[in-house]
């Protein structure tokens, strides 16, 4: 009997994955906290994720037409991407947005340089920092944008700011007193004690912001399912979060060293859905285990400097797209020593 056999070489490992099923469980993992998105914000919220991802898949199908490439629109990474999206945006934005987004996010992010596996960046993040440089004020005013039974505390309520936004104003107003009135002194210290009181809230989703990332314990139920399924890891958002975390309690505070509130910054702003959903990026982010935590690390630092001194209470999304620029020289200088191998000047 005439057998056929191939001989490549090692490692010889089998698996039984592939690109839809590890996309589409992603985005299994990424449905709850939809669902909570849906019922904290309305039906709002779920047309500007099906606007989203309809988008990135139209127009991934159609540039791939146009460059005359197989039709891979369905293998899930658009999907994902349009979700992530999504969940970037406030459900205030008018429904164009999402659709523009998500089209900057697929062409310029990721089919510009060839397609999956080749974007240096991470799409949906790059989408987003599109729309938050062209239409800052849509991205940065959250105008209805408090959920079902939340609140916001102290500051800046015409525009129902978020936690972060009324955290950096109050911080800014007890930095520099003699500017304000002492009333005004005096709100912002209630409004960060509020704040911090708050905590339930922010892990539950009952605050204003972005519709994707304001339920912790929704994003937190998909990436312990994400890990048990062993599509991410724990170094980079572990490396992440425990970064700000520990630049939050050191420098954070508002009456010196060692007087913030890092659980606050832990459940605040995008850090939670950045972390374990985009900065674990396979395509994007480091494959060597000192280069993950080196990651983690520079994307936690640059997120606590972006919220303490940066002109955006937020920069999650900043911080993860700089590192992505960093990830080939992380993998060079973090390669393993071949093993038997030799320095070269030995």
């Amino acid at each position: 009997m005439d057998k056929k056999y191939f001989v490549s070489s090692s490692p010889h490992v089998f698996a039984n994955d592939s690109i839809p099923k590890i996309m589409y469980t992603v985005v299994l993992a990424l449905v709850p906290a939809g669902i909570g998105a849906i019922y904290y914000f309305g039906p709002r919220a779920l047309w500007i994720i099906l606007i989203a991802i309809v988008s990135a898949v139209a127009t991934e199908a159609l540039l791939q037409k146009l460059m005359k490439r197989s039709l891979t629109a369905w293998d899930g990474s658009a999907i994902l991407t349009g979700l992530l999206l999504a969940y970037n945006v406030a459900p205030s934005v008018p429904l164009w947005m999402p659709a523009v987004g998500s089209f900057f996010a697929i062409a310029v992010g990721k089919m510009v340089f060839g397609g999956l596996g080749y974007n240096p960046m991470n799409p949906a993040l790059l989408g987003r920092a599109f729309l938050l440089a062209s239409w800052p004020t849509h991205m940065t005013i959250f105008t209805d944008a408090v959920p079902r039974g939340g609140t916001v505390s102290g500051i800046d309520m015409m525009t129902n700011a978020t936690p972060l936004n009324v955290l950096k104003s109050a911080q800014g107003i007890l930095a520099n007193p003699q500017q304000f009135t002492p009333e005004q002194t005096r709100e912002a210290g209630e409004a960060i004690g509020k704040l911090y009181d708050s905590l339930d809230k922010l892990f539950m989703g009952q605050i204003g912001g972005c519709i994707g990332e304001t339920s912790v314990i929704l994003l937190l139920i998909g990436a312990a399912y994400l890990m048990y399924k062993r599509y991410i890891g724990w170094k980079v958002p572990f490396t992440f979060i425990g970064t700000v975390a520990l630049l939050s309690w050191i420098f954070g505070g508002t009456e010196g060293l060692f007087t913030g509130n890092p659980i606050f910054h832990i459940l605040s702003g995008g850090l939670i859905l950045g972390a374990f959903y985009m900065a674990t990026d396979m395509v994007t982010s480091p494959v060597t285990f000192r280069g993950r935590l080196y990651f983690g690390i520079g994307c936690g630092m640059i997120t606590f400097v972006i919220r303490r001194i940066g002109g955006y209470p937020e920069g999650v999304s900043y911080s993860i797209l700089l590192m992505n620029l960093l990830t080939p020289l992380l993998d060079r200088w973090t390669r393993p020593k071949v093993f038997g191998g030799r320095k070269k000047n030995e």
